[in-house]
């Protein structure tokens, strides 16, 4: 079987593609990260696709103003350019248009910091501690236009303790999102997730209530 082709989308340090880079050396995996794009120049994620001699392309949002159109085209471009067949995003930090994202139907994936649908958007950990929540966790979900509510592909949860602060919480989130982004790539780029009513089923069973993952 042919490895899938993916790009990377990052505007930070992208710490969750460090983890798909890290799976994908891997030969055995069934997706190869071919390229890491930001729409940052100074995003440090950039420098850690370099170290692994991966192609990366800046596509700078600053300099198409508000013309969201024209900054989606050079994104599409992009990812065209470099035969894309899924995209992940790893702390892309800009909304995509519906235009863009129903380009990619099924074949572009993110990962949230929490146990969607709780805590959509921003702030996920901090809202979890005010909410009183016992466990919080990731999402790794389809991109649809409507923010992070598009079909759960697997989930990972961490309890939350009584002393936890935004900061530890927030920590232990991320070491389950390593594991899980990489996790639900695989299962996307062998084929095996398909969404019904809007709904992911894996192998033809719906995903469970139960998480992939946990702590």
């Amino acid at each position: 079987m042919s490895r899938k082709r993916v790009a990377v989308l990052i505007s930070g340090r992208g710490s969750n593609m460090a983890a798909l880079i890290e799976a994908a050396k891997d030969k055995s995996f069934p997706a190869e990260i071919v390229l890491v794009l930001s729409n940052r120049p100074d995003a440090g994620g950039l420098d850690t696709a370099k170290a692994n001699a991966l192609a990366t392309e800046i596509v700078d949002h600053t300099k198409y103003g508000k013309d969201r159109a024209a900054f989606e085209s050079a994104l599409q471009a992009a990812l065209v350019k470099h035969r894309i067949e899924i995209v992940c995003l790893a702390g892309f930090m800009r909304l995509l248009t519906a235009d863009f994202v129903n380009q990619w139907p099924e074949r572009m994936i993110n990962i949230h910091p929490a146990l969607l649908p709780a805590f959509k958007g921003l702030d996920t950990h901090q809202r979890a501690l005010d909410a009183g929540a016992k466990v919080h966790g990731a999402t790794v979900h389809f991109v649809v236009p409507e923010m992070d509510a598009g079909p759960i592909i697997a989930q990972a949860a961490v309890a939350v303790r009584p002393d936890d602060t935004e900061q530890t919480l927030a920590a232990r989130v991320l070491a389950v999102e390593h594991r899980l982004y990489p996790l639900a790539l695989k299962l996307v780029a062998e084929g095996r997730v398909r969404v019904v009513d809007g709904h992911s089923l894996i192998d033809g069973a719906p995903v469970a209530d139960s998480v992939a993952l946990s702590e």
